[in-house]
């Protein structure tokens, strides 16, 4: 769909693309996203997952294009669509809240009470060359309302299993909440979360998209599922969490 400048691709990079696909139909198009690759943009001088949508350009030169973002350290269900109706569509139910986007994320401890609503407004701070968000009071310049839900699944002496649905789209949201409730996510250094879990060091950030409800451009709803990644898995196994 889009017309930018095409990327050259190598081989492994159009196989590894072509390998994520999970869902595709004649409008979308929906990926299991590795940790550790950029949804788009970012410093690192490597191709991010919309520089590798040119894998599925047609011979009139459009391509799919993504509809939402992910942390680069956050894997899991990430959606593109293949046509510009498409993309004005569901451009048009993320602005209503129309998606319904589930979340799995490992935590140091359950967190007390064991389910709840996180509202509270957010505002982004820039410090060097990085950006983070933080809590702010609600009148606090460029502070801007956020939603959470959670909810523990699963839980041990050596942490929880839980899930997390946002309501808001506010950069890192999820993240700032769980800090917020004192139960940063493991792996989450910049929001202080534990490098350790079960004697064992966090290979990331431990969050997953497990799942993506959607209104479909061509009528009715879509739900899109990934399941969590090996690296994830294994740290839960080994915090003795039920997935």
């Amino acid at each position: 769909m889009s017309d930018r400048t095409p990327v050259s691709l190598s081989p492994e990079e159009i196989a590894a693309v072509r390998s994520w696909v999970i869902h595709e139909d004649a409008s979308t198009i929906a990926f299991a996203k590795p940790a550790g690759l950029s949804s788009q943009g970012g410093r690192i001088k490597a191709h991010t997952l919309d520089d590798l949508l040119w894998a599925f350009a047609r011979s009139n030169g459009k391509r799919p294009d993504l509809v939402h973002r992910l942390d680069r350290d956050t894997s899991g269900v990430i959606l593109a669509a293949k046509t510009k109706p498409a993309a004005g569509f569901l451009g048009k139910a993320i602005q209503a809240h129309k998606l319904t986007k589930t979340y799995l994320a490992l935590v140091s401890a359950a967190p007390e009470p064991k389910s709840g609503d996180i509202n509270v407004p957010l505002v982004r701070q820039e410090i060097g060359r990085e950006s983070y968000m933080r809590v702010a009071a609600f009148d606090a310049r460029g502070a801007q309302g956020s939603r959470s839900r959670y909810r523990t699944l699963s839980a041990s002496e050596d942490g929880a299993l839980v899930e997390l649905q946002p309501f808001t789209g506010r950069m890192h949201q999820l993240r700032v909440h769980m800090a917020h409730i004192g139960r940063p996510l493991v792996g989450d250094v910049r929001y202080g979360g534990a490098l350790t879990a079960a004697g064992r060091g966090a290979p990331r950030l431990m969050l997953h998209a497990v799942s993506l409800k959607f209104p479909h451009p061509d009528g009715g709803e879509r739900t899109i599922t990934a399941e969590p990644p090996e690296d994830f898995r294994a740290l839960a196994e080994a915090m003795g969490l039920k997935l």
